[in-house]
């Protein structure tokens, strides 16, 4: 059957990676951390619609080396969507070739944090505007509605969060 791999997406400061990390602890699985954060540590809030391109293939290189570890469940925080929807919304346009392995790319699940948390102060952080996250998240929401990968939204704080978290993944995989 391969390794089920599911998704979570979300505008900033939604939780993704606190959640991929308490998923993970939970079913005893690994996760595939957000290239993003760990590629502007190292160089920096100044990129370019061509620095999209780089952090992308960063992304899917962790997926993949990810993939090749787990033999059952993976989570992933963030995918291309993400890239496709940062991409979009600063410069207006994203490279076709990221469009075109969104759709090539297979995932077993999407899990959508809403934007219920508080806003969480960090220098790699751009849209702190609470209109702007709410505009993010229904971006997100459409794109998720309109594909065909079932998904969930999670929403709630702390414990709480990760145990709708755990009760999605449970319906989404059973």
């Amino acid at each position: 059957m391969g390794c089920k791999k599911i998704v979570i997406i979300g505008p900033e400061s939604t939780g993704k990676s606190t959640l991929c990390e308490g998923l993970a602890a939970h079913y005893h699985t690994a996760w595939v951390r957000e290239y993003a954060r760990e590629y502007l540590e190292e160089h920096g809030m100044g990129y370019s619609y061509e620095t999209l391109s780089t952090i992308a293939r960063g992304q899917l290189a962790l997926e993949e080396k990810g993939a090749e570890r787990e033999r059952d469940l993976l989570f992933i925080d963030t995918d291309l969507y993400v890239i496709k929807v940062w991409s979009e919304y600063v410069f207006g346009r994203c490279e076709a070739w990221i469009l075109d392995e969104i759709v090539r790319r297979k995932y077993d699940a999407y899990l959508l944090c809403n934007t219920d948390l508080p806003w969480a102060d960090d220098p790699l952080r751009e849209y702190p505007d609470p209109g702007i996250r709410e505009r993010l998240y229904h971006i997100y929401k459409d794109l998720l509605i309109n594909q065909s990968v079932p998904w969930a939204e999670v929403s709630g704080v702390a414990d709480q969060r990760l145990g709708r978290a755990i009760e999605a993944v449970e319906g989404l995989l059973h």
